[in-house]
């Protein structure tokens, strides 16, 4: 198994996840698990976010809920997602948002 604690670190620079020339989450930090940059929600563009009614188990973070992003009208199915009550292990990660699918994370 993954030491899970070497797969988890905070970043501390400033990234944003673009998709379509659009900027879904900037920040200045975020927490970096499982190779996956996770957004804290205030730094989410959340306008751009559709909920979706997928979800996944992750076996030691939890639950994940996913949200669809729409872009001029442009769709990219559950390209994001959360864990909005992750377990204890995951809980720093918990409400932050994390892309896949396309989506860009970009170092400034």
């Amino acid at each position: 198994m993954i030491d899970r604690i070497t797969s988890m670190r905070k970043r501390q620079r400033h990234l944003r996840a673009v998709w379509e020339e659009a900027t879904l989450a900037e920040a200045e930090g975020t927490q970096r698990v499982d190779g996956r940059d996770y957004f804290p929600p205030d730094a989410v563009n959340w306008d751009l976010l559709q909920p979706s009614e997928h979800v996944s188990v992750c076996p030691w973070k939890g639950v994940a809920s996913y949200y669809d992003v729409v872009v001029d009208g442009h769709r990219l199915e559950r390209a994001a997602w959360t864990y909005e009550t992750p377990s204890h292990a995951a809980r720093h990660i918990g409400g932050h948002v994390a892309f896949w699918r396309g989506v860009q994370v970009v170092s400034d």
